[in-house]
């Protein structure tokens, strides 16, 4: 049976969530007026998209839609009434309220905590199922009892950014059972999972998902959770089989360089370790420069300080490490990179920088 827990308050009945809640934290009220409007038996909600499939607006999601994501979920990972949930992310967003709808339409009980960095800190119950954002996940690692708290959950997925090279290694290695989503809010939560292991990502679609490519290779889906429309994105991918992809980077980002298409998106997840050996946690991003030859020509970009420290020789190992026509022609080094509202590297604006 559904049960949401919120330190020693315990919601269940319709009748619990129509209960004053006069103090609670603001992510606290959220959660509580969806599960209210749930029991309501309200039939759409009004959601802001993330800019996946193109700027950034306001779409409304039915209750049909969201109980169709949860099914496809627990039809992927054989979830039940005895799951147990943990919420660990702001309910205003899609995020927090996916975890909410799967306690609700799974029958399963759910633990509502502050969303911050590191949630498993004073947590004392370990759920079997939890969604966290990649910064969420890496600062549970650097903490040895909380590292100790993931190694125990089922089922982890990981969503709104894709993770790291360093993160996936640290995963592989401690042996936690973790999936990096593929979704967006017009697909209510995620589409396809990609379970964490070494070697390439592959993700696999949930079930009752159609899909294809533009003439651009660029990914369209179609399920009872995008509404049954087709929701075209600008992620272009590879197949691998039938309900399989590859992801290999945004339309917009790929780089034509003399013929050769390259994809950014790729180039830095195989130059991560490399560049943080000189630049230690610094952002970063390969783009294209208009060039006379090349039609663009390959560049990188670095957030730093020190505008001097190491560029010579990080090009002299990228030249060791990548193929010749992976290696940047020019090296810029920058103090500041351009963010969007939600914190996100907004590359166009950086790149006007330079």
């Amino acid at each position: 049976m559904f049960q949401l827990t919120f330190g020693k308050h315990i919601f269940q009945t319709k009748e619990d969530f129509e209960l004053d809640s006069p103090g609670f934290p603001d992510y606290a009220s959220a959660a509580i007026l969806f599960c209210k409007d749930w029991h309501s038996g309200k039939e759409s909600f009004v959601q802001q998209t993330s800019g996946s499939t193109g700027t950034p607006k306001k779409i409304e999601i039915s209750r049909a839609q969201m109980i169709a994501s949860a099914k496809a979920t627990q039809t992927f990972f054989q979830t039940d009434k005895e799951t147990s949930l943990l919420c660990c992310l702001d309910p205003s967003y899609i995020a927090g309220k996916m975890m909410l709808v799967r306690a609700l339409v799974w029958q399963s009980t759910i633990q509502l905590i502050e969303p911050t960095s590191n949630p498993l800190l004073d947590l004392n119950v370990i759920p079997d199922f939890v969604a966290m954002v990649p910064l969420q996940v890496e600062a549970c690692l650097q903490d040895k009892a909380t590292a100790q708290k993931l190694q125990k959950v089922k089922q982890l997925i990981i969503g709104g950014a894709p993770i790291s090279s360093g993160l996936k290694n640290q995963l592989i290695a401690t042996g936690i059972q973790a999936y990096q989503t593929y979704g967006m809010t017009e697909t209510v939560s995620h589409i396809a999972l990609a379970k964490i292991q070494p070697g390439e990502s592959t993700y696999k679609m949930l079930p009752g998902v159609e899909f294809g490519v533009d003439r651009r290779k660029a990914l369209w889906v179609k399920s009872a959770a995008s509404n049954n429309e087709v929701v075209q994105t600008n992620d272009l991918v590879e197949f691998i089989e039938q309900d399989s992809f590859r992801w290999l980077g945004r339309a917009d980002f790929v780089i034509n360089s003399g013929g050769v298409k390259l994809h950014p998106e790729l180039l830095e997840a195989r130059a991560e370790q490399l560049i943080h050996t000189f630049y230690p946690n610094s952002a970063f991003f390969f783009f294209g420069m208009k060039d006379e030859k090349l039609g663009e020509k390959l560049c990188l970009v670095i957030e730093h300080q020190d505008s001097l420290i190491n560029e010579n020789q990080l090009l002299a190992k990228l030249k060791l490490e990548m193929e010749k026509y992976e290696v940047p022609k020019n090296i810029f080094v920058i103090p500041e990179f351009t963010r969007t509202s939600n914190g996100k590297v907004n590359r166009p604006k950086t790149v006007e920088k330079l």
